[in-house]
């Protein structure tokens, strides 16, 4: 076993007893207290729903993973376009961003109603446009801020060799920028994850996560609906670990991403 192996599993022990420990107080706790099932079934009887019914379970995390990670694309690509502008035209950027921080402080739950009008109930499309919206600004600003964090007097060099500005974001300001970009992606699997579970919440294909959750509380059917919330938990863990894998890959450029 190699030192840098060593140091990373010596790196993640901390976190592996933190969550074995966390599970042994859930599933203690509530079968010691005898705590009522619509508080906090135990985690064993939650594990056990979710193999009985895995098909139902894998089904609707799948439905709603699709709807999450379309939106994530919509949104993501939307913002790294837009800052690319804004980088460009630094005064269109100043008179954009205010409304851009402005629209940000909508709740999503005011809008999550509108975008089923517009596209249908039924229609996937409206849970990917929420998912959307919640990723679209943390992308953005991070963006943005990368894009316009680089030393002048690299932009100085650049200019010295009569490179012109696509020149310069492409061997500058982009490669830059993608730390701040990775770290709105991953903050944006998990928003994306949200949106399109608040989504169904406001109507949706039966086969959706939410709705299955939402169905399930409301049947008292506890298991069920803390099973479906397990189901997306995993989701998210697994999209957020996808990006930071497809960023370990990307920045191996970097001396504190190179594994030693």
């Amino acid at each position: 076993m190699t030192a840098a192996v060593t140091r990373r599993l010596a790196d993640w022990a901390p976190a592996v007893v933190v969550f074995l420990l966390g599970i042994a107080l859930w599933e203690g706790y509530t079968r010691g207290a005898d705590v009522e099932q619509f508080l906090l079934p135990p985690l064993s009887e939650i594990l056990q729903t979710l193999w009985e019914d895995r098909e139902t379970f894998v089904s609707a995390g799948w439905f709603t993973f699709k709807e999450a990670l379309g939106g994530f694309v919509i949104g993501c690509s939307a913002a790294i376009l837009v800052a690319l502008v804004l980088a460009r035209w630094r005064g269109l950027g100043r008179a954009v961003m205010p409304y851009a921080i402005a629209a940000n402080a909508i709740p999503i739950i005011a809008f999550a109603p509108i975008t089923n009008n517009w596209f249908g109930l039924l229609n996937p499309l409206s849970k990917m446009v929420i998912a959307a919206v919640l990723c679209f600004f943390p992308v953005l600003v991070n963006t943005l801020r990368g894009l316009t964090s680089v030393r002048p007097s690299s932009i100085e060099l650049m200019r010295s060799y009569a490179c012109g500005e696509v020149e310069i974001f492409r061997r500058v300001r982009i490669p830059t920028a993608l730390p701040f970009i990775f770290s709105a992606l991953k903050i944006a699997t998990v928003l994306a994850m949200i949106g399109a579970i608040v989504g169904d919440y406001f109507g949706g294909s039966q086969e959706a996560l939410g709705i299955l959750i939402r169905r399930s509380a409301g049947i008292f059917a506890f298991q069920e609906a803390w099973a479906a919330i397990v189901v997306a938990s995993v989701l998210g863990i697994l999209f957020y670990g996808s990006v930071a894998l497809a960023e370990r890959l990307a920045m191996r450029w970097q001396p504190s991403a190179r594994v030693e």
